[in-house]
């Protein structure tokens, strides 16, 4: 589609070629001062959002506000944590811009509000960045709680401790770092980097330094006790491990897991010292303790992964091996990605063909019955009620909203406590099909969209995926994505290599050298939508966000004809230098490092950055990005946006840069409202569902 006839031509960029030769190849890079964050930057930076402004200035702009508004205010209901009996959970109501963090004697009853991040920013001025709550911690009596703050985004958090209902603050942990939900770890609910010792009289948490100073990842393990007393339990420097913190409040075990993309090694915590549990491990693991026992999930010697059990006193003795463990779950062919245990059951949640199943055990591993979910699902945050025999999980569909459950493993009774209360369109459906893509791997692709549109090969459609870093696309909803379905609209989700669907060979199957894989999967997808007559490529966009990013910018510059139209946000970029930025380095064992002789070659191959063909056209780009994402640097969506607008043919390729926020964490509903608007409107126009 061609952009609004009142849209200016792309701001002037000035080119300052920077030429180097690495590992005998010469690498120019004509944007490299974009990397800087000085004035000139940034007021090429307004320059490219005002450009932007002006194309997404449309009437579809304002035709979407208004449903927009309204799904933005739906309430939302996060997932519940159980402590002595106290229930802790974050709500948002519509009128709210953050969620409220609050405490009710059953799941049932009217909660006490602990935290309203609202009545931060009451009366402060509307320059102030906004501040987030962004992860809660109840210690094990339920007597305080512990939760993160971060501002404008930046995942650089400040710990609060709160007591147990009157609210009042005991404690503020200043400036410790990404102690963050991002950290490895299957427990979405609480992050792993923090943990409350035993007697609930102090909290365990990992620090990191600030992204300001260029040390976020260097880390301690601190222990902090509500009387004042702080230490420094150890210190770790290695840029590619995060450390995780576990403790038992029965026997006061600590236990720090050390993960890494090749594997984890567990120690426990005596006097203040290292003992090795399981080290040397090229296996994924995670540890938690329950009924003086240590569960070990992990994929040694079983690439979809197994549980295992040891008595909690053999963990605590150190130089655990593996076969010791008494087999709970066996492998099975679906991946085992959670679990959760009650007194007399375990409740292992299972991924076959990339949708969930909720299994339920005896102790001894017999299966005992199945948890009703719908067709094609995806379950998250299982976990156990406290004593009770119950468990509470969120399951969601492509059509079916998020949805709190509590469920009775032992005789399957399970009732819905919230969920979010969006009206879908009469008639969506759901299909899966598998698309051959290189070495013949057959790859998941998901499908939604109304039962009566017609496969007449013109139907607008959207394509997401990720494929990185073990992490799995199940099915999942997403409320503005809603109004594109009523309309007509195609969305489907490929399970590329990279994720973990299929355990651990899918995912090493989509990292290191053979990273391409991933994009072939994104392409095969591609080229299947279009062949089964769902649409063609004048109709179809690919959109991604961080990694899936990348797999945006890689198969737009592979198959610029496949696409019309790409939102490609937070993404990284320019591969050869991915690692001097932020938390680049920390990635380099999934990407392979450019230092590497080996590695810059296959990376170079497929660098968004590096591989723009000039003159040809491409698909128009929506690039977006945060001024404070700490993850990924601003600087891959900027110089990819200015090479582009220089050297690519078709386009427009737009870059919108935005404030106060990071790589996603953070938000205000009215933040969100914005960005949703925008995005979608940028959808509609190329997509041809502007008119």
């Amino acid at each position: 589609m061609e952009p609004p006839a009142e849209a200016p031509a792309p701001p002037t960029t000035r080119r300052e070629v920077v030429s180097e030769t690495v590992h005998g190849t010469e690498i120019s890079d004509p944007y490299r001062w974009l990397e800087a964050d000085d004035e000139a930057v940034r007021e090429w930076v307004d320059a490219q959002n005002q450009y932007a402004d002006a194309h997404l200035d449309t009437p579809t702009r304002e035709k979407l506000r208004p449903t927009m508004r309204e799904l933005t205010g739906v309430p939302d209901y996060g997932p519940i944590k159980t402590e002595n009996g106290r229930y802790f959970q974050m709500v948002r109501k519509s009128d709210d811009d953050h969620s409220k963090l609050s405490v009710r004697k059953s799941p049932d009853a009217d909660g006490t509000v602990l935290v309203d991040p609202n009545e931060w920013h009451a009366n402060t001025d509307e320059d102030t960045p906004p501040r987030s709550l962004n992860w809660f911690l109840p210690s094990y009596d339920g007597e305080h709680v512990a939760y993160g703050v971060t501002e404008g985004g930046d995942e650089q958090v400040d710990i609060h401790v709160v007591t147990v209902p009157d609210a009042e603050e005991v404690a503020v942990l200043e400036d410790c770092g990404r102690v963050y939900l991002g950290v490895i770890s299957y427990d979405a609910v609480s992050p792993g980097m923090v943990a409350w010792d035993a007697d609930s009289a102090g909290l365990y948490y990992v620090a990191t330094g600030s992204a300001d100073s260029g040390a976020q990842m260097e880390k301690e393990l601190r222990h902090w006790r509500i009387d004042g007393d702080e230490r420094t339990v150890l210190e770790h420097d290695d840029h590619h491990v995060w450390p995780t913190v576990e403790t038992d409040p029965e026997s006061g075990t600590v236990a720090v897991g050390y993960h890494d993309v090749s594997g984890t090694d567990w120690y426990v915590v005596i006097d203040d010292a290292l003992q090795p549990v399981v080290t040397d491990s090229d296996a994924e693991t995670f540890v938690t303790f329950h009924d003086e026992t240590a569960f070990v999930l992990t994929d040694h010697d079983a690439p979809r992964k197994r549980l295992l059990a040891c008595p909690l006193s053999q963990f605590r003795s150190g130089d655990l091996e593996v076969e010791e463990c008494e087999t709970v779950l066996p492998e099975r062919d679906a991946l085992l990605q959670s679990f959760a245990t009650t007194p007399d059951h375990i409740v292992a949640q299972y991924l076959t063909d990339a949708h969930a199943r909720l299994a339920v055990h005896d102790h001894d591993g017999d299966h005992v019955r199945d948890l009703p979910l719908p067709d094609y699902a995806s379950v998250s945050h299982l976990r156990s009620d406290g004593d009770a025999e119950a468990v509470f999980y969120q399951v969601e569909s492509f059509h079916h909203p998020p949805t709190l459950v509590r469920a009775d493993p032992a005789t399957g009774d399970h009732r819905e406590l919230a969920t979010v209360d969006v009206e879908t369109p009469e008639g969506l459906v759901v299909e899966q099909a598998f698309v051959e893509s290189t070495d013949g791997a057959e790859v998941p692709v998901f499908v939604c969209h109304r039962a009566d549109i017609e496969r007449d090969g013109d139907n607008p459609a959207v394509l997401s995926g990720y494929g990185g870093f073990r992490s799995n696309r199940p099915p999942s909803f997403d409320r503005f994505r809603i109004p594109f379905l009523a309309d007509g609209g195609v969305y489907a989700q490929v399970c590329a290599r990279g994720g973990q669907e299929y355990g651990e060979a899918w995912h090493e199957d989509g990292m290191l050298a053979d990273k391409q894989h991933t994009f072939d999967d994104f392409i095969a997808a591609g080229e299947f939508l279009c062949a089964a007559d769902y649409t063609n490529p004048d109709r179809l966009a690919v959109v991604g966000r961080s990694n899936g990013g990348l797999s945006v910018g890689a198969v737009v510059t592979q198959r610029p004809d496949l696409w019309t139209a790409a939102r490609c946000s937070v993404p990284l970029l320019d591969m050869l230098r991915f690692h001097r930025f932020l938390l680049g380095e920390s990635w380099t064992t999934e990407y392979g490092h450019p230092d590497d002789s080996d590695a810059f070659e296959y990376i170079r191959e497929y660098s968004p950055y590096h591989n723009i063909e000039r003159g040809v056209d491409h698909p128009a780009v929506l690039f977006t990005t945060a001024a404070e994402d700490t993850r990924v640097h601003p600087a891959h969506a900027r110089k990819m946006a200015a090479r582009m607008q220089h050297e690519a043919g078709g386009g427009p390729f737009l870059l919108q840069t935005k404030i106060d926020t990071g790589h996603g964490s953070g938000k205000t509903t009215s933040m969100l409202l914005g960005e949703q608007i925008d995005e979608w409107t940028f959808l509609y126009d190329h997509l041809g569902m502007g008119e």
